[in-house]
């Protein structure tokens, strides 16, 4: 039997999900690579000019908190790539003409980073693929006098431009008044910059609007399937399909896979199938368990999911004897929940170094036809659906 969550429960669970893309960032990166990527990245954003020399070697250790071995290490490689060169007797200084294609930084503009839980686990993932070690990752700097989200992106996109990187990592924001007219500015700017572009996660407009650029993500048909399937296993067979506000392309796909799921098994699909969080908030959702009496419930991501145990657990509900339910995503905190969360699981790591690759694949083969890179994905379960 399940109880509602302790203060102790909500605060762990906020923890989590605040900290988690910082976290996932360096986690597992030795740490001479991460000088290393600090220093490369302060070369390429001018930090250190072009002919400068960079700070001695026991500077950088007091700095990064390391020991001399690991910053000579790091030193080593910079040497290596051909951003540095030594002077003896005179110090370490920026190459004046790096060779080869060392010096190529990549741009992330993601505007959901530390919102939505998947991209920090895929910027991880970009830093760890084995190309890796021949760019660099530029975040840019936002300012933080900029109001709308649209305006940082855009503030960003012209860093990119300005700093002329060789590529830029792009996840499109999220459907929504202006937003449409915000990623055509972006990836207008940058193909007139001739910058290659890569999308994560979704797609810049509405199935069935043509995809200009490759995008790299999950098949998330198949994703929202794959729940349902599941809790129709479980022996569902009254299932709401719960969303939040976002109209992205990741949406509209689970839902689809739901629907289609449902009528594949001889069950009916009605208008009510499909609730959004924010409208059944508070006194709404007792009505709309009275007025639909579901058995289950598949969640468009873990966080809506998250929101809705609560609320359910609030209302004295036991999940999963009252109510079953699949999230989509894994996200660090879906095992943390109340009742641990089953839930369809985003290969994040892979999603990091597909992108990489099929950036590259862009440099060097311009002209080939755009590409939708849908990596596989596969179902957690845990005790939310009564299964575990």
């Amino acid at each position: 039997m399940s109880h509602p969550p302790s203060g102790c429960q909500k605060l762990l669970y906020e923890l989590y999900y605040c900290n988690m893309a910082a976290r996932a960032i360096v986690r597992d990166i030795p740490k001479y690579r991460q000088i290393f990527k600090r220093l490369a990245r302060d070369i390429a954003s001018g930090k250190y000019a072009e002919g400068q020399k960079l700070p001695s070697e026991a500077t950088l250790v007091r700095q990064f908190g390391a020991s001399r071995i690991t910053v000579g290490r790091a030193v080593r490689e910079l040497k290596d790539r051909g951003l540095v060169q030594r002077v003896a007797g005179s110090g370490t200084y920026v190459q004046t003409h790096p060779t080869g294609d060392a010096s190529a930084l990549f741009g992330l503009l993601i505007p959901d980073l530390g919102e939505t839980e998947i991209f920090g686990p895929i910027c991880h993932g970009m830093a760890a693929a084995p190309e890796s070690s021949r760019y660099g990752l530029l975040w840019g700097q936002v300012d933080s006098g900029v109001a709308t989200k649209e305006e940082q992106a855009l503030s960003l996109c012209r860093q990119f431009i300005e700093r002329r990187v060789s590529g830029v990592f792009f996840a499109p924001l999220e459907f929504t008044t202006g937003t449409n007219e915000t990623n055509m500015a972006i990836v207008t700017a940058l193909d007139q910059a001739h910058i290659p572009i890569i999308l994560l996660d979704r797609a810049m407009l509405p199935f069935p609007e043509p995809n200009r650029y490759d995008l790299v993500g999950i098949d998330n048909r198949r994703a929202g399937s794959l729940a349902t399937q599941h809790l129709l296993h479980c022996g569902c067979r009254q299932l709401l399909f719960v969303a939040d506000l976002s109209v992205a392309s990741t949406v509209e796909h689970r839902i689809a896979g739901f629907r289609e799921t449902l009528l594949a098994h001889g069950l009916p699909v009605q208008p009510y199938s499909i609730q959004c969080l924010p409208s059944i908030a508070n006194g709404a959702l007792k009505d709309m368990l009275d007025a639909l009496h579901p058995d289950g419930f598949v969640c468009v991501n873990d966080r809506t999911a998250g929101r809705l145990m609560q609320a359910l657990l609030a209302l004295g509900y036991h999940v999963p004897d009252d109510f079953k339910m699949v999230g989509i995503d894994d996200v660090e905190y879906a095992q943390l929940l109340p009742v641990p969360l089953t839930t369809v699981r985003q290969p994040c790591r892979e999603i990091g170094q597909a992108a990489m690759a099929a950036m590259l694949d862009r440099i060097h083969h311009p002209d080939m036809l755009p590409r939708d890179i849908l990596l596989d994905c596969r179902l957690v379960v845990r005790a939310s659906c009564g299964a575990a």
